[in-house]
């Protein structure tokens, strides 16, 4: 007998202007199956998920569900379907309350008016059954990113969906956090909902998934039972090269020192922390969620104060009380959340590569688009942006090409020191060995680079040393071959001292 399909989209087909997004896909999810969707940024994994939410409608092809062919798809039929959507960038509202982003698309009511206790207790029992100690009265911009994305997941829970659409839900997450949503997700499987898990993390989807669906270039090229793939049969059929390729490290001689770091402290962030970064070096910072590593960037790029201790670039002392004192000093910043403090959405490809350098291409206060053009597109290029449409707005590209912007708009400043705060979060494989090879070039430039990541084999890869983080903290420094994640993760949970 043959099960009923939860979901079955065929022969999907989308283009936009110049470029073929989805050529005749076909995706079949079942029941209580975690169906993984895996593929490089521009792959058309987002492309297909936006259709099947109704933001997009396809040029060709068909959906059903449950067995029934569906038309006149829209967002609010998607949802009154039962899809539910969890995206890898943020759908919340900052300025409300938890409780009040988790009930957005159901506001229960006391006659005309909002019912904000029944609100607030709706939210404190989707939270505990995610085991997320949230105040669901907090304001969702005070909350961290982590904090964030279980409101995010919660959000679309509270529905009880039929079809669930996780988007690399994990990108911002710790290691607690992800196993909880883990948890969440089996139990899903369990009760008959159907998971559709999108994720650049292969080890994640080997765990979590019964079957992958594998795209490239906007086709489908397998599907199979995750059972028996190994990591590098899987970024063979993404990218048609093995895992060993995609992350060669350059090996350079260190120069003199570009940051000295000296005890410096922030009350209630972090203490005594001190660390240096040289010309043609990359240095890793590691530590657990909470352990202060993005607070030591964003002070040391003037967004948080530094009570006490000194920092020095290129031998000069440093007082960086702002962003503009900073990249005087010869200090740059990729954030951990591109989108709202890397880029600027609504503007195309080429504004956002020249907003730091925007006097080098203005003339009588206004803007030579010609030699601005001249100068993105040349870049654009050398970084592999995709498809390079440098007038389209940056909201319309990929997470791995927003990615690689945000740090090309750096290349143009020329700093001498490259602070990145997990650079390659929600970024394919493919697209993390681009943005590797422009860390590496960049530091390969004599410059030096201070980069933050959550996942220690990309760390252990890439870098020259590595500082731990604990609780505020540093723990320990740990040279390249003496660098592991068994010894990385115990200074991060505090095991020993620097």
């Amino acid at each position: 007998m043959t099960t009923r399909l939860a979901l079955q989209m065929t022969g999907i087909s989308k283009s936009f202007p110049g470029v073929k997004a989805l050529q005749d896909v076909s995706l079949e999810v079942r029941p209580g199956e975690v169906h993984a969707i895996v593929g490089e940024n521009g792959a058309g994994k987002s492309t297909l998920m936006k259709i099947l939410a109704g933001t997009y409608q396809p040029d060709a092809g068909s959906i059903e569900l449950n067995g029934d062919v569906v038309s006149h798809w829209s967002a609010r039929a998607a949802i009154e379907r039962g899809i539910g959507m969890i995206y890898q960038e943020l759908n919340l509202i900052p300025d409300l309350s938890v409780s009040e982003n988790i009930s957005l698309a159901r506001i229960p009511r006391r006659g005309p008016f909002a019912n904000f206790a029944a609100m607030t207790a709706h939210a404190t029992a989707v939270l505990e059954e995610l085991e997320a100690d949230i105040d669901p009265g907090a304001r969702l911009s005070d909350l961290s990113i982590s904090q964030q994305q279980l409101v995010e997941i919660a959000k679309v829970v509270a529905e009880r969906p039929a079809v669930v659409v996780f988007d690399e839900p994990t990108s911002s997450l710790g290691d607690r956090e992800t196993r909880i949503l883990f948890d969440v997700i089996r139990r899903m499987r369990e009760s008959g909902i159907a998971v559709i898990y999108i994720s650049h993390r292969i080890q994640e989807v080997l765990e979590i998934g019964d079957r992958v669906t594998v795209l490239r270039d906007g086709r489908h090229i397998e599907t199979r039972d995750v059972e028996g793939i190994t990591p590098d049969e899987m970024v063979r059929l993404m990218v048609g090269r093995s895992l060993g390729e995609m992350f060669p490290k350059l090996d350079l001689e260190p120069g003199e020192p570009v940051l000295e770091v000296d005890s410096i402290s922030s009350e209630g962030l972090f203490a005594d922390i001190s660390f240096d970064v040289r010309e043609c070096e990359i240095v890793g910072l590691a530590g657990l969620v909470g352990a202060g590593r993005t607070e030591v960037a964003r002070a040391l790029f003037g967004l948080e104060r530094i009570d006490s201790g000194s920092v020095k670039v290129n031998g000069r002392r440093v007082n960086a009380r702002n962003p503009r004192r900073a990249l005087a000093a010869g200090i740059a910043l990729v954030p951990e959340d591109r989108q709202r403090q890397g880029t600027i959405p609504q503007l195309s490809v080429r504004e956002n590569f020249t907003l730091p350098v925007i006097k080098r291409v203005t003339r009588w206060l206004l803007i030579a688009l010609g030699k601005e053009r001249s100068v993105v597109a040349d870049l654009a290029d050398k970084l592999k942006v995709n498809p390079p449409l440098v007038e389209r707005a940056i909201s319309s590209f990929s997470g791995g090409n927003q990615q690689k912007v945000v740090l090309g708009k750096w290349f143009l400043a020329k700093p001498s020191l490259l602070i990145l705060d997990e650079p390659t979060r929600g970024v394919d494989v493919g697209a993390k060995s681009d943005i590797h090879a422009i860390i590496g070039e960049f530091a390969r430039d004599r410059g030096a680079v201070l980069m933050i990541s959550s996942e220690l084999p990309e760390l252990l890869a890439v870098c020259d040393r590595v500082f731990v983080l604990h609780e505020g903290e540093m723990t320990a420094m740990i040279p390249r071959g003496e660098a592991d994640e068994e010894s990385v993760m115990r200074a991060a949970t505090g095991q020993v001292t620097a």
